[in-house]
């Protein structure tokens, strides 16, 4: 973990409310593997108090990119950051993504602003590797699927791709997976995640996902991200314990 300063190199609108944000942060980026975060500091006032956490969405060199979506004031004092202006980032965070289970297919199955660890992890994969992307969201406006391969689309008003959720169309061709071993990889809101579950389980697929909660401090202190274990009668911190988790390891 490492607090660190740097400059935006940029800051370009990818979708509805959604934008790439990459910042110049050589020890961060030295040091990430897909699935970790990072806490970015709004600005230097006391409004907004808290850091707001965004999954590293791709590395390239010195760089770091975020992928965010605004729902508040802190994502849209992010959003009207400029060129050249500086961030304060504690990173990288949390647990990732693991890579190195025998899988010769990778699904990786996105809800949303869900898409945003997936390009770091593609770039991670083993060129042997084969990779689907299924990619959900409410409707065509949402969907964002850049640096995605193979790509398949679900919206819930069927106004693009699929009509239904991500995981239906997941289950609907799943017969074209039958002769490899696959890994999914998964990231998106909690129904969607809870559904993924219970596809995985029946199917009996190996499913890594990567847990989307407010965390306030990223680092276990302010238990404000429990999310409750399946394996126990406790909980695990999405911060500390993730934000992935095997699929068997939490309950939704």
């Amino acid at each position: 973990m490492t607090i660190e300063t740097g400059k935006i190199v940029e800051n370009t609108t990818v979708g509805k409310n959604v934008f790439r944000l990459t910042i110049e942060l050589p020890d961060i980026a030295a040091n990430a593997v897909p699935g970790q975060f990072c806490e970015i500091k709004i600005n230097d006032t006391v409004y907004p108090l808290l850091r707001r956490p965004f999954s590293v969405s791709d590395v390239e060199g010195s760089f770091v990119s975020f992928l965010i979506e605004v729902k508040g004031a802190g994502t849209e004092m992010l959003a009207r950051k400029k060129v050249g202006e500086e961030l304060n980032v504690i990173g990288p965070l949390g647990r990732g993504f693991n890579i190195e289970d025998d899988f010769e297919t990778a699904v990786i199955v996105a809800g949303g602003i869900g898409v945003a660890p997936f390009p770091f992890l593609l770039k991670s994969l083993s060129a042997s590797v084969e990779v689907f992307s299924y990619v959900g969201a409410r409707t065509k406006a949402q969907i964002i699927n850049s640096e995605l391969e193979n790509i398949s689309i679900a919206t819930d008003d069927g106004s693009s791709g699929f009509h239904g959720n991500v995981v239906e169309l997941l289950a609907n061709n799943i017969e074209r997976f039958n002769s490899s071993k696959i890994k999914i990889f998964g990231c998106g809101p909690i129904p969607m995640l809870a559904a993924l579950k219970k596809f995985s389980l029946q199917n009996d697929i190996n499913c890594e996902v990567s847990a989307e909660s407010n965390m306030a401090c990223g680092i276990g202190l302010c238990q404000g991200c429990a999310i409750k274990s399946a394996e126990s009668e406790g909980y695990l911190l999405v911060c500390k314990d993730g934000p992935v988790f095997n699929i068997k390891e939490v309950d939704f």
